[in-house]
């Protein structure tokens, strides 16, 4: 496929291919894009700032409402795409396309909902004549830069907000699945937007990155990734507003109390799905000493029931990770974890890119498996004695994005939601549970600012107070 930039679907001499993870297959190339390219793009995109800051709300609204249409007319198209580019399987691709129609829905409608307030000044002593208000206005120009492991919905949730909030966009897709974010371009464009509103730059981020999030031009970033990344943006970003979605290790609390079947079904749940390629992806697991034995029997068959191959297959619960290199760091922070006196009790063989959904038991917290973000179909289960300590092991990490607790003790679950340090807190659920309409970001080096529509709108946009003496 090609990039789009300047109003133009344009080609460059040097191509990268995008590779089906699966079978190594070549699926299409997309242009490498360089910073020749985010500069002819950002100066396209302060044109269609301009656009789509006269464009009424309801006109916003009309055209992501079409574009969430269209994605429905091609949702199988845009399914599969998803799982030959990022190694899903099939039916999480499917899903993944249904929610992000979801989100550019609820983009739509938060089009219609940019508001102001009145302040009464006369509250201030002295002040007798004045009358205030505040009104919203676009910040102008966005630079959305999404991960591979959700390569249509992450955009549209970075997308979708800051085109209803009166915006424009430069887009960075992962390099490794492009094809997903450049047919949301086309279809928005079907849909109407004006055409220097979006622009979608292909190529590696270790070329274009610091040249579209340093630019003054750009007013606003929005990123998905790592932690190392997202620092590095925000030392190079200057002064402009940025929200990060960065990296995680999502615990979960299992106390005495609970069903012990129901939790190992959400774990393996919400630990292998994708891979484990999902930020909030279930990574802890700390369960009271009294049903620890019996928990982790009780793993082992969901575990290795968890069939995986090819993701096209209707049949398989679980694809490959995005690179063989990754499949090799699992192994290997797994081997490491061994070493140092955890046993596995499910799982634990990888070929390729293919990593077998692993138990790891006996996990303690120095241990790279629990101390890093691992990003794979891997689980590290340690035991706790009492909630005070369930508690100090979830939040001994840098981390705090996601964590979960299942337990039917409303203290226990009432001083987890208090005590935990982690932006989304689900109570008998694993951590790895969202709704695209809920505010969304985590807390220490998990980042700062909220995903979800009408949360992100407020956060792409400028708030002027008005004063009529």
């Amino acid at each position: 496929m090609k990039m789009y930039i300047n109003g133009e679907w344009v080609d460059r001499a040097e191509t990268t291919p995008v590779v089906n993870p699966f079978d190594k297959s070549v699926i299409d190339t997309v242009p490498r894009g360089t910073a020749a390219d985010v500069e002819l793009a950002i100066g396209s995109a302060v044109r269609g700032a301009k656009a789509m800051a006269k464009l009424t709300s309801y006109e916003r609204y009309a055209i992501l409402h079409r574009a969430a249409e269209l994605m429905g007319q091609r949702a199988e198209e845009l399914g599969r795409t998803i799982t030959l580019e990022e190694g899903k399987v099939i039916t999480e691709g499917r899903g993944e396309v249904q929610r992000a129609i979801q989100t550019i829905t609820i983009s739509s409608e938060e089009a219609k909902r940019l508001h102001g307030e009145t302040v009464p000044l006369d509250a201030a002593p002295g002040n007798v004549n004045e009358f205030g208000f505040t009104i919203r206005v676009p910040v102008g120009v966005v630079a959305a830069i999404s991960p591979f492991n959700f390569p249509l919905n992450l955009v549209c949730h970075k997308v979708g907000p800051a085109l209803a909030a009166g915006n424009s966009v430069v887009l960075k897709p992962a390099g490794d699945t492009p094809l997903s974010a450049l047919k949301l371009v086309e279809i928005l464009l079907e849909a109407g937007l004006p055409q220097d509103a979006i622009q979608c730059v292909t190529g590696p981020g270790s070329e274009i990155g610091d040249a579209l999030t340093g630019d003054p031009r750009v007013r606003k970033i929005t990123f998905t990734g790592s932690m190392e990344v997202g620092d590095r943006i925000c030392r190079n970003a200057g002064i402009k507003k940025v929200t990060m979605e960065l990296g995680s290790n999502s615990p979960l609390i299992v106390m005495s109390d609970a069903d012990i079947e129901k939790v190992a079904a959400a774990t393996v749940s919400g630990s292998f799905s994708n891979a484990g390629q999902v930020c909030i992806s279930t990574q802890r697991v700390f369960a009271d000493r009294r049903i620890y034995a019996d928990f982790l029997d009780a793993l082992i068959a969901p575990t290795e029931a968890f069939t995986t191959g090819n993701p096209m297959d209707e049949s398989m619960r679980m694809g490959p990770m995005i690179r063989e290199s990754d499949a090799a760091r699992v192994g290997q922070w797994i081997g490491e974890a061994v070493d140092q006196g955890a046993r596995i009790v499910a799982g634990g063989d990888w070929e390729g890119t293919l990593h077998s959904p692993t138990i790891v038991a006996d996990a303690t917290a120095d241990m790279r498996i629990s101390r890093e973000e691992l990003f794979g179909p891997a689980v590290a289960v340690s035991a706790f004695e009492d909630i005070d300590e369930a508690i100090n092991m979830a939040n001994d990490s840098r981390f705090g994005l996601s964590a979960g607790i299942f337990t039917q003790n409303i203290d226990w679950a009432m001083r987890f939601a208090k005590e935990v340090e982690s932006g989304n807190l689900h109570i008998n659920s694993s951590p790895q549970w969202r709704a695209d309409l809920m505010p969304y970001g985590g807390l220490k080096d998990s980042g700062m600012g909220k995903e979800g529509p009408a949360y992100a709108v407020q956060e792409m946009t400028e708030l002027k107070m008005v004063v009529f003496h």
